[in-house]
């Protein structure tokens, strides 16, 4: 009921809302260690304002106004450039790749022949492996509502085979920031592209997410072993912590005695998305009872990442001051299954020469009231 009143209210409100020009402005913000260029991009759009950067292509802010019109910052970020080239283990509000999530002990077979990559998550390989695309200084180009930023990975980059060519597209209108990925290959790779923005709806400084009310649009998930890699199997939510089809608050059940949880130290899963993977469709959405706020998520992909950020342990200071400890923030990391390479059995990560991979997530940001977010 809650979820179907707060559709049909963002539906209208798309059909009702004019135009809106959108702005991008592009400043200097420093420089890399081997002497590269860093900016700032701003793209603006009525209220709401998007930050972003060419190191890691990543997403440094997202101000939007709460129920009461204030607008303020609803994912974590650091005020300076070098503060992100600083941070080498959050990932915050980069693009992660070439594999996004974690390939089993680094490891993985194609075609006949295997490939090994830097492992920097116990025995594992996450986020692309030691230098992933979230540490790299791509090249911006501002477009009329945001920005594109390309890069090329060249064949035998942390271990991947092929020359990749990459270009992570950023629009911004009205209310809703939508991520356009495509990318080539000049030999068979694998692939698995995401965004690991760090939402807290309350706002960036205040407080933690375990109120934040989150759905999603899963029967199923994919459970993991102790090193966080999926078993290779598929499970459903039914009866489990991992149920959000009904909408609950992220702390409802997090403390619970489920093994799962256990192994994570809060959510930390990949979930497999309902409807047709490859078309555009409804994948999560979060509240904040806190200030109105709402994310909905749409996505391409046939699944979704829902990490608490467990991991967050206070050794970085975003901003305001504010140290960023333990569920400090959530991630939706729209996404092909973690360690798909080594599971055959899940949607493919293979890219070929003469195809492209292409995939799209669109956040769609709002507000609703008290009364609402009780439904």
């Amino acid at each position: 009921m809650w979820l179907g009143v707060m559709m049909s209210l963002l539906l209208m409100g798309n059909a009702a809302a004019p135009a809106v020009a959108t702005s991008v402005e592009q400043q200097s913000w420093g420089t890399a260690p081997d002497g590269s260029p860093v900016y700032l991009y701003t793209v603006t759009c009525g209220q709401q304002v998007a930050r972003f950067t060419n190191y890691g292509a990543r997403v440094v802010a997202i101000r939007t106004p709460d129920r009461k019109g204030t607008v303020g910052d609803a994912v974590l970020g650091y005020d300076t450039a070098q503060e992100y080239l600083h941070d080498k283990r959050t990932h915050l509000g980069a693009t992660v790749g070439r594999y996004a999530n974690r390939i089993a002990y680094g490891t993985f077979e194609l075609q006949g022949r295997r490939y090994s990559i830097p492992v920097n998550n116990g025995q594992n390989a996450l986020h692309g492996g030691t230098i992933g695309f979230d540490q790299r200084v791509w090249q911006g180009h501002p477009t009329a509502e945001g920005v594109d930023f390309t890069l090329v990975s060249q064949d035998g980059d942390m271990g991947f085979p092929g020359t990749l060519r990459v270009t992570v597209r950023y629009t911004l209108h009205a209310d809703a920031l939508r991520i356009d990925y495509q990318a080539t290959t000049d030999k068979p790779t694998v692939i698995n592209l995401t965004n690991h923005t760090y939402f807290n709806l309350n706002g960036d400084d205040a407080g933690d997410i375990l109120e934040n009310v989150v759905y999603l649009n899963a029967d199923r998930y994919t459970p993991i072993n102790a090193g966080l890699i999926p078993v290779g199997t598929e499970a459903s939510v039914a009866g489990t912590p991992m149920d959000f089809r009904n909408p609950a608050a992220v702390g409802l059940r997090i403390q619970d005695q489920d093994e799962q949880l256990k192994l994570a130290g809060g959510y930390d899963h990949n979930f497999v998305l309902n409807g047709r993977s490859g078309a555009l469709r409804i994948a999560a959405r979060v509240y904040s009872p806190q200030s109105g706020r709402t994310l909905t998520v749409w996505t391409t992909e046939p699944g979704i990442q829902l990490y608490s950020g467990n991991f967050l342990d206070g050794s970085f200071t975003g901003r305001h001051g504010r140290r960023y400890e333990k569920h400090s923030a959530l991630c939706l990391e729209t996404q092909h299954f973690p360690d798909s390479p080594n599971h055959p059995g899940f949607p493919s990560t293979v890219l070929l020469p003469g195809t492209s991979f292409r995939s799209s997530t669109v956040w769609k940001f709002g507000t609703q009231a008290e009364a609402e977010g009780s439904r």
